[in-house]
């Protein structure tokens, strides 16, 4: 059977002759995938997710945004987002050492991505200990158990990736186990588990595995090699692979995919933004992406003034993109885009629905939607609960008192003054932020912090 045959008996996704965005740890989100595709690459890997963590999230169709959302259900975050644009492309990379961990995950995703990739390279301590990544090099056995589940039990392609070993000899006789479980092609980082960027990629080993296979070897590691858009076929050639697979060049210009020539660093940062926008990205996220792109340039002026950034319109606003990107987050507030600062710990699981908090129970007699945003606030005197310290002392009233709940890994605060009790109705991450957020209730209601500043920079939702 022919390598492209093999590919097309399994389903649509062929992995001949490819250039493909790499997983990559918090680089491979939704707007990196998307803007690959924009500039030429023909498919894209997920970064690597972890089976547990999948396994406590819930799928979601954001219709706001025209996704599909994957949501943790401890606190809203989104463990995976995708779109129809990317639905025939986008291959999610697990992390996982269970085959029915690793099989539950992927049928809770199958219908919405082309491929399963299982990592099998990672060298990061937290995969090794977990028995994930390049741990399950050196346990064959369970990786073929992992990979079979997955052939006989999916409709969609299954892949891994994988680092060589110090002797060709044991690379292949692995390589040749692994292909024995059906999977439709196998990318293989030329590097060991011991092995880091600065060592030279090892392409004769590659091309060695290329030789003795006959489902597609995807090259990858030639981070070193790779400057622009013509070295991909060169290191392709190099390698005798079927197709390559690009990381870290793709990581500081995603261009590189786009066969008429690199564009300038700035445009490309301002294509990402923008999906960044679109897709609702996390600030975190985003600013990580874009510290990536800068690299030396973090430290000019503006790479500085970047690196105070909080929020997805500061970042957006460094490169005059501010403005679109507050009236496209005023235009999701308007549609009830459900962001992670409105989950409540009933929200997105529905068995727990009609169960009260113990927030419920405390009478509170005022209660806003108004959240705390650190960066608006520039001075500690500046602070809501500092305000309400200063109001008591001059107006001669205890100290205000708080009383913070706990629920699912999310923080709400009552504060009570005066006796009334005041509570934002956001849960927060941590205990600070909850007390804040009720302190700003009572700012607000006491007409201390003026109302309509706090809807111009999103503190409250209208």
């Amino acid at each position: 059977m022919t390598k492209t045959t093999l590919v097309e008996s399994k389903k649509r996704l062929s992995y001949e002759n490819k250039v493909i965005l790499a997983p990559m740890v918090r680089v491979g989100t939704l707007p990196m995938r998307l803007l690959a595709l924009d500039y030429g690459a023909d498919i894209v890997y997920s970064e690597e997710l972890i089976d547990w963590k999948f396994l406590k999230s819930v799928r979601r169709v954001n219709d706001v945004l025209g996704t599909v959302d994957f949501l943790d259900l401890s606190d809203g975050t989104v463990v995976f987002r995708t779109c129809e644009k990317e639905k025939d492309r986008v291959v999610v990379q697990l992390g996982t050492s269970d085959p029915v961990r690793a099989l539950s995950v992927a049928k809770l995703i199958e219908n919405d991505v082309a491929g399963i990739d299982v990592n099998m390279g990672c060298p990061k301590e937290f995969s090794l200990k977990g028995g994930m990544g390049a741990a399950l090099l050196f346990q064959p056995e369970k990786a073929k158990n992992i990979l079979s589940l997955l052939v006989q039990n999916l409709k969609i392609p299954v892949t891994c990736k994988i680092r060589v070993f110090e002797s060709v000899d044991d690379t292949l006789k692995l390589v040749k186990e692994l292909e024995s479980t059906g999977i439709s092609a196998i990318a293989v980082h030329g590097r060991t588990k011991a092995e880091r960027p600065q060592h030279p990629n090892r392409c004769e080993t590659i091309r060695k595995i290329s030789e003795a296979l006959s489902i597609p070897v995807i090259a990858n590691g030639g981070s070193r090699e790779i400057e622009k858009y013509s070295d991909i076929s060169k290191f392709k050639e190099e390698c005798g692979s079927s197709s390559v697979m690009i990381a870290r060049t793709a990581e500081t210009n995603c261009s590189i995919f786009r066969k008429r020539g690199m564009k300038d660093l700035d445009e490309v940062i301002k294509d990402y933004l923008k999906y960044a926008v679109d897709y609702d990205n996390s600030p975190s996220n985003t600013k990580y992406c874009v510290q990536n792109m800068l690299r030396e340039l973090q430290e000019t002026p503006r790479g500085k003034k970047f690196l105070e950034c909080q929020t997805l319109e500061q970042i957006c606003a460094i490169w005059n993109m501010g403005d679109y990107c507050r009236k496209k987050q005023l235009e999701y507030q308007s549609k009830g885009i459900l962001g992670r600062r409105e989950v409540a710990p009933d929200v997105l699981d529905p068995r727990r629905k009609k169960r009260k908090t113990d927030i419920d129970a405390e009478g509170v007699q005022i209660t806003m939607k108004c959240a705390f945003i650190r960066v608006n606030y520039a001075t500690d005197p500046d602070l809501p609960k500092s305000k309400l310290l200063a109001y008591c002392g001059k107006n001669k009233f205890n100290l205000p008192k708080y009383k913070v709940f706990n629920e699912d890994k999310l923080f709400r605060a009552v504060v009570t003054l005066n006796g009334v009790k005041y509570s934002s109705s956001y849960w927060e991450k941590n205990k600070r932020f909850a007390e804040q957020g009720a302190a700003l209730v009572a700012c607000v209601a006491l007409g201390l912090i003026d109302r309509e500043q706090l809807v111009k920079d999103g503190s409250i939702l209208e």
